[in-house]
């Protein structure tokens, strides 16, 4: 029998809320202990704003007595000719706002499912839904099943042990055989990071592997699988909502031939000026490398100011977003925010990906960048940045990155302008 609680369960619970039972008489219908019960309760019960049949959701202290009028301003869209308590948008425009919360979420049954003074109460309410809850637990289920569960260091210290001796030829096997005790994992753990390309040798290094044919397709690998916890796409909107005056960038790779060298993009969505930069694996380390980079070129100023918010997709190369947020270190305390698209949606980041096609134009898909360097890159997107846009009024994304942030900076980031007339979009751009 499984150890979770079913759907059927969920509901049996939400009844027995609504009739007042106590976790253990729920617990005693279901065979369950009291604490299952409880658990399952604070954990998946839900704010709701909702006030009651006859008065709009309201919970400031003052809301009795309350007399305010024109709280939103000249702008409101419901005007009270009495007072503004009457109006669910009170809350959030009025300065002399102070929030009462129920004593009755702090103690047993924890929510308001059965709550005789709940269809009178304007105030928040903590609410156990079954639907929501069941769906919930499927969603976490699922997350809790994939990934990996090693940190950034054990990985590094992993790859320390293996990739010396897979370059002197040993076998995986081999390797684990003699070093157990070192790598504190499985063997086949091994060959799933190593097939994760999280390592600094490739499957192209067994000798053996590359011969097999894949029976499946591996499953995505992240150093974190919590690491998106709070930074998805909806949570970028509030953010982005309640900070209009920043503005955000976006970050991707674009991937050479497989196995190869890759570039990490950065595009400044206001000024359609993007810089790239060539790393030797798709490594989460090789990406905070290069943001440390970035970091002690502009200084911490002038990083924050560069790099407010940083939109993302959900590869696993991104998948440390602490040490981009604070530095590797963790001396510098929200230097930057990261959030993350949701999966499948890479129109959430558009900008990036329609500036890579200008990449593409040099470095047609397929293209190994093992012969290039980082000056290469530099010239490329010296290029592509000197190409005018009409989205920017026919001006270039250089012109306009250096209207806002200044020509000083174009220079610490090693970007130069090129001349119209001499301007190449064409592999023959790197072949000089």
């Amino acid at each position: 029998m499984s150890k979770f609680l079913t759907f059927e369960e969920r509901l049996a619970i939400a009844r027995g809320l609504t009739e007042q039972l106590s976790f253990g008489e729920i617990g005693k219908e279901l065979s369950k202990d009291r604490s299952t019960i409880a658990k399952e309760v604070k954990r998946y019960a839900v704010d709701i704003k909702g006030g009651c049949s006859y008065y709009a959701y309201n919970s400031c202290v003052h809301r009795a007595a309350c007399r305010e009028k024109k709280v939103c301003g000249e702008g409101c869209t419901r005007p009270s000719a009495t007072k503004c308590s009457v109006c669910n948008k009170c809350n959030d425009h009025c300065k002399d706002f102070q929030e009462e919360i129920c004593t009755g979420r702090f103690k047993p049954p924890y929510v308001c499912n059965g709550c005789q003074n709940k269809n009178n109460c304007t105030l928040k309410k903590f609410v156990y839904d079954p639907e929501e809850a069941h769906a919930a637990f499927l969603n976490h289920l699922s997350s809790s099943r994939s990934g990996i569960c090693s940190t950034e260091a054990d990985l590094a210290r992993i790859n320390e042990i293996i990739t010396p001796l897979v370059r002197n030829g040993l076998s995986l096997h081999q390797i684990y055989s003699t070093h157990a005790d070192e790598l504190m994992c499985s063997e086949k753990t091994l060959y799933n990071y190593v097939d994760a390309c999280l390592f600094d040798v490739r499957n192209i290094d067994l000798p053996r592997k590359v011969k097999y044919r894949p029976r499946y397709k591996k499953p995505e690998f992240k150093v974190d699988r919590a690491c998106r916890n709070g930074r998805n796409y909806q949570e970028f909107q509030k953010f982005m909502a309640s900070n209009p005056e920043l503005q955000p960038v976006q970050m991707d790779s674009v991937i050479g031939s497989i196995g190869g060298k890759v570039l990490l993009t950065i595009h400044f969505v206001e000024t359609s000026l993007m810089l790239a930069f060539l790393r030797d694996a798709n490594t989460s380390r090789s990406v905070t490398d290069i943001w440390e980079q970035l970091n002690d070129t502009l200084g911490n100023k002038g990083f924050k100011e560069l790099f407010p918010v940083i939109l993302t997709d959900n590869g696993s190369e991104f998948s440390n977003p602490a040490a981009i947020e604070n530095g590797r270190s963790n001396g510098q305390k929200n230097r930057t925010r990261i959030f993350y698209c949701d999966p499948s949606c890479p129109y959430q980041k558009g900008a990036i990906e329609v500036n890579h096609e200008l990449i593409r134009r040099i470095l047609p898909k397929g293209t190994s960048f093992d012969s290039l360097t980082q000056n290469d890159i530099n010239r490329m997107m010296d290029h592509i940045n000197s190409y005018t846009r009409k989205k920017l009024n026919n001006r270039t994304p250089y012109e306009s990155f250096s209207f806002f942030y200044g020509e000083m900076v174009l220079k610490k980031l090693g970007c130069h302008q090129v001349p119209a007339s001499d301007i190449i979009l064409k592999p023959s751009l790197l072949k000089k």
